[in-house]
């Protein structure tokens, strides 16, 4: 934890600002999600966290071994919080896994999911995409999310891969079935089908409050999973996500890297702030927030950041009561 006032109060105001509570990377850490929920809970009063708004940043699935525990646990906060108000983002690894679902929307063209595989179809063979039941019609994410990848050792990240160039065995496992099985698709239960059919793929809102160096400052604010692409049009990105176009091979805004890691031109005339996960890093500059400390990996903490007061909060904060 940072040390920052968690207070929603601005000292030089009688204007209350409301909670925002930005959550990382989960990546099938239940346990991790449990006691970094405790600890906002606890570091936050009362009725600013149960009027919250909470952003979760994408990437519930893969690597770690409680995809539907997590799942279960996300779903059940709109019931048991009802005044707090849910954001779910789409991340790119729970894209793969709603595209091997087949709870993605169809191409707005009505193209065949097949067109995606081509832009990518020299990688087919060394990741080893899916060809099991269902293969012929599913957008290539899916193909590769369930493949078997036929280098054992990610040299980028220094850990082997587990199944796929997605990492999703432990996916598979905690529905009780073996990687790369389209058993799976009758596993997942519906409700949990639905959790990824509904995700969004952008998310913004207005008069987001954000402590400056110059004082509190209202925002926009755009929450994506990877960012931004810096030098495409900020409102055709917009309405792309918006909809959902599957017909692109690989969304860069959930997947990209440098191209999206900065806050693009366009959003620096009026401040923005560009809210994303999935970089693996903890990386705050300006209105730029990146938060995955976690990167999925498992001895790393999973992290969130509370607005106004930018504050960071972990789920391995010993916070006694």
């Amino acid at each position: 934890m940072e040390g920052r006032n968690v207070e929603a109060q601005d000292p030089n105001s009688t204007q209350k600002h409301r909670v925002v509570c930005c959550i990382g990377d989960l990546h099938g850490y239940v346990t991790k999600l449990q006691r970094l929920w405790t600890n906002l809970e606890t570091l936050i009063g009362p009725s600013d966290f149960e009027s919250a708004l909470v952003i979760f940043l994408g990437d519930y699935c893969d690597r770690g071994p409680d995809t539907r525990k997590v799942i279960d646990f996300l779903i059940s906060l709109p019931s048991k919080y009802p005044k707090q108000s849910h954001v779910f983002l789409c991340g790119n690894h729970d894209l793969a896994f709603g595209a091997f679902l087949g709870v993605l929307p169809r191409p707005p063209d009505g193209s065949p999911f097949s067109e995606t595989w081509k832009e990518y179809e020299m990688n087919e063979e060394r990741e080893g995409w899916y060809k099991g039941e269902g293969f012929e019609n599913m957008h290539v994410q899916g193909r590769r999310w369930a493949g078997k990848i036929t280098v054992r050792f990610n040299a980028l990240k220094g850990t082997e891969y587990k199944g796929s160039i997605y990492d999703a065995c432990p996916t598979f496992e905690s529905y009780g079935v073996p990687h790369g099985s389209a058993d799976l698709m009758k596993a997942v239960p519906d409700e949990h089908k639905k959790f990824l059919a509904d995700l969004v793929w952008v998310h913004d809102e207005d008069n987001i409050s954000i402590e400056t160096e110059e004082g509190i400052k209202n925002c926009k604010l755009i929450a994506v999973h990877a960012g931004l692409e810096k030098d495409k049009e900020i409102q055709k990105q917009m309405e792309s996500l918006k909809a959902k176009d599957t017909r692109i091979s690989k969304v860069e805004a959930l997947s990209g890297r440098k191209n999206v890691w900065e806050i693009p031109q366009e959003l620096t005339k009026s401040p923005t702030i560009v809210l994303s996960g999935h970089h693996g890093k903890l990386h705050v500059e300006g209105l730029r927030l990146i938060i995955d400390q976690g990167g999925g990996l498992e001895n790393n903490p999973v992290a969130a950041m509370v607005l106004p007061s930018r504050m960071v909060v972990r789920d391995t904060d010993d916070l006694i009561k």
